[in-house]
């Protein structure tokens, strides 16, 4: 087997979005804020056929580690990914739809990035 289809194999999946993405990483919105990183996991554990191997709800650190109300889900695979965005898109979790997408990576931004504020160059 030759490097190249070792790679190709890993980056032939059409659930993936252009870019150097994981396809088996999952954002989780609209989450209520009573979910912690234990009940997210167990939540995406009780689809039949998906293993969890990672779930993260995104806290506030300013505001004693309160949730953001989105986190993230990996799973074993992208197969299992696309069936846990089927399953749970949309669904309700506690009185809120979530919403379910395949992650995108994060964007590195600079104090020069941000809008607002002092520094003003116009």
């Amino acid at each position: 087997m030759s490097d190249d289809a070792t790679n190709d194999d890993a980056t032939s999946e059409e659930v993936k979005p252009a870019g150097d993405v994981e396809g088996n990483k999952l954002y989780v919105g609209n989450l209520p804020f009573s979910v912690d990183n234990a009940k997210l996991g167990e939540i995406f554990s009780a689809i039949d056929g998906i293993e969890v191997v990672e779930a993260v709800v995104i806290t506030d650190k300013f505001n004693e580690g309160r949730s953001k109300g989105f986190g993230f889900v990996t799973v074993a695979d992208a197969a299992q990914a696309q069936k846990a965005i089927e399953a749970m898109n949309g669904q309700d979790v506690d009185g809120r739809k979530v919403v379910i997408n395949v992650a995108r990576p994060k964007v590195e931004r600079n104090d020069n990035d941000r809008r607002g504020g002092f520094n003003r160059s116009y």
